[in-house]
């Protein structure tokens, strides 16, 4: 009895134990049912097949896709680029997630602001769609957002709404490159750090523009339509914190006024057209590292413009026309005292043509011998010639006025108050030398191109700044004679008409001392001119040759291809005559000029002159059947042609 009752105690435990193994299984099946109700966990998750997921990471991108599937709960990462993603294939269950922190749907097929988002996104590509507008209320729903790309869209000032970014005060980065924008967008967060406007059509900034950015950092407005004209003065200068500022490919004639200076540090203002930047542009900057000045049309920089710039690491200074003179001598001696601290990179002279292609920093010599020549001295300009340029120029056509003549010969004329000096630099170019004892606000500066009267010819006058002491004249007519004038302006001018030589100044006040100009002639070219009588001749003689009429060399070469044409022509025509005669005589055969075709030539007629070749055992034996004489030419040609052959052993020949 006792056996049995422990077998069925047993029996009950295996029982009790099997069902509370049962109920284990069950109550875990539960558990797993709830959290995938309820989203905690993704162990049970797929990712889906069309995909590949890694951790977090969710790769969509270039699949085809027209609605995004089902996706990891856990995701954070979403790579849906390059499909063709319109905004129905955004399902409204995205918003529900709260992993999701950046996602890429750029290259899509998007011509809304996606409005099913998760509200946990941090950063959003929606680059190269067709987005047209910025609504509000889209935007609201991305309270953390951050990074937000909408380049290369179709997004136009008046279709961003207003306070559209009053629902991202998180954000930090703003790209609207490429777009259709035409000013600043107005109500931009004032968490903003990095703002993209490049590449639109953006032609004017007013003062209010950037207001409350004071924690901008950087700022692209690379392609636009600006210029100096319209950028108001204190525009930048509310961006204290400013430390990068990209104006390329603009219609900048200088840097614009009132830069933030405090934090600085890049300074990109290449492709412009610059011709001047003013002394003070980079005052303060003292944090700039980085100065790119390339492809603009400057000459030359003013002394001073980088006395600030002690943290200066790189100078860009490609594409520009610099001109190694006096004007960059401070540049050069910057250069050394810098030595290796900074990396110039284009600084090559263009002019004058003794050091064009060389570059600044190497030209010590030349440098030390400039600094060694005093002031106003002019016996290096034959070297060193300053660029060209002033206010403006007045040229008239037919003056009807004549120019004074020099009252000396050759280069250099000594006035009362004035000494003039003019030296040909070339055969289009001259330089013009002066030294002024006494100090005037401007000159007039004028030239004339002598011809056969003085009064014919044509006049440009220009105003050069009191500063100066040397002017260049290009674009000079060769080997012509010149005639120019300088004259001190004491009182600002008045532009009435033109007033060069002439004893009526008119509305123009000078000193009685300078009230006549200083004047020289001279010659573009090698030679100087003469005052006498030989220097007319010459001159001449050279407007003759120079007034060869463009309709005689069109003739002559006109009469040169017709006599080639004619001479072709007629060799032509030679060799064509000479085939045709070649060609009769090979069908003459020497017979009175009696024409045979190939059919009497073949023996396929009767004729009179066909002899009969037999061949008996021993050779060959001619018989004449023609009742005709046989005369032979030691020039004839014998040909034999086989013909159709007798029932006979011999053979039938026909010899012609």
């Amino acid at each position: 009895m006792a056996a049995e009752s422990l077998a069925e105690l047993r029996d009950w435990l295996f029982l009790l134990l099997l069902c509370l193994t049962l109920l284990a299984e069950v109550l875990e099946l539960a558990a797993a049912a709830i959290a995938m109700e309820t989203g905690e966990g993704d162990e049970g998750i797929v990712c889906p097949s069309v995909c590949r997921c890694d951790e977090g990471f969710v790769y969509c991108n270039d699949r085809g896709l027209s609605i995004i599937p089902p996706l990891p709960l856990m995701a954070a990462i979403l790579y849906l680029q390059s499909n063709r993603l319109s905004n129905a294939g955004l399902p409204p269950s995205l918003e529900r997630s709260t992993s999701i922190r950046v996602i890429y749907l750029y290259a899509n097929q998007l011509d809304e602001f996606p409005i099913h988002l998760p509200p946990s996104l941090r950063e959003l590509h929606l680059q190269d769609n067709n987005i047209r507008t910025l609504p509000r209320s889209a935007l609201a729903k991305l309270p953390l957002l951050e990074r937000l790309h909408l380049d290369d869209n179709s997004i136009s000032t008046v279709s961003i709404q207003e306070r559209a970014f009053s629902g991202t005060p998180r954000l930090r980065l703003l790209f609207l490159s490429r777009n259709h924008l035409s000013s600043i967008p107005a109500g931009l967060p004032a968490s903003l750090e990095e703002l993209r406007l490049d590449d639109n059509r953006i032609s004017t900034i007013p003062t209010h523009a950037f207001r409350g950015l004071s924690s901008l950092r950087r700022l692209v407005l690379d392609g636009n339509l600006l210029a100096n004209t319209r950028i108001a003065d204190d525009t930048f200068s509310r961006l204290s914190n400013l430390t990068e500022l990209s104006l390329v490919r603009n219609a900048l004639q200088s840097p614009p006024v009132n830069l933030p200076s405090a934090h600085l540090v890049r300074l990109h203002l290449q492709d412009n057209g610059m011709t001047h930047i003013p002394r003070g542009a980079l005052d303060g900057m003292r944090r700039l590292q980085r100065l790119d000045l390339s492809g603009n049309n400057l000459t030359s920089l003013p002394r001073g413009l980088l006395k600030d710039t002690e943290s200066l690491e790189l100078l860009l200074l490609r594409g520009n026309p610099w001109f190694c003179g006096c004007n960059l001598r401070w540049l050069h001696a910057w250069l050394h005292g810098r030595g290796a601290a900074v990396t110039v990179r284009g600084l090559t002279c263009q002019g004058p043509e003794p050091v064009r292609g060389q570059i600044l920093r190497d030209l010590t010599s030349l440098m030390e011998q400039l600094a060694s020549v005093p002031h106003g001295s002019t016996t290096t300009t034959s070297l060193l010639v300053p660029t060209q340029g002033s206010l403006f120029t007045l040229r008239a056509k037919r003056p009807g006025l004549v120019m004074p003549l020099p009252p000396g010969e050759g280069g250099q004329v000594t006035g009362e108050a004035l000494e003039l000096t003019v030296k040909p630099l070339s055969s289009d170019s001259v330089l013009v030398s002066w030294l002024c004892p006494q100090p005037a606000p401007s000159f007039r500066l004028s030239w004339l191109r002598l011809g056969s009267s003085a009064a014919l010819g044509s006049i440009t006058e220009t105003l050069v700044p009191g500063e100066r002491r040397q002017y260049l004249l290009t674009q000079l007519t060769p080997r012509s004679h010149y005639l120019i004038c300088l004259l001190p302006l004491r009182q600002e001018p008045s532009f009435g008409g033109s007033s060069m030589g002439s004893s009526r100044v008119g509305s123009m006040d000078t000193d009685s001392k300078d009230s006549s100009p200083a004047c020289a002639q001279i010659e573009t070219g090698d030679a100087l001119v003469n005052s006498g009588g030989e220097g007319s001749d010459k001159e001449g003689q050279d407007s003759e040759l120079t007034a060869l009429p463009l309709a005689g060399i069109i003739g002559g070469a006109t009469a040169l291809v017709s006599l080639l044409l004619i001479f072709g022509i007629f060799c032509w025509y030679g060799q064509r005559a000479g085939y045709m005669s070649g060609d009769s005589g090979s069908y003459s055969r020497g017979r009175g000029g009696k024409h045979y075709d190939d059919y009497v030539e073949s023996g396929t007629k009767k004729d009179t002159s066909i002899l009969e070749i037999r061949a008996p055992p021993a050779g060959f034996q001619m018989t004449a059947m023609a009742h005709q004489p046989l005369q032979p030419k030691l020039e004839d040609v014998t040909y034999i042609h086989t013909i159709f052959p007798s029932s006979s052993s011999s053979s039938q020949l026909c010899a012609v």
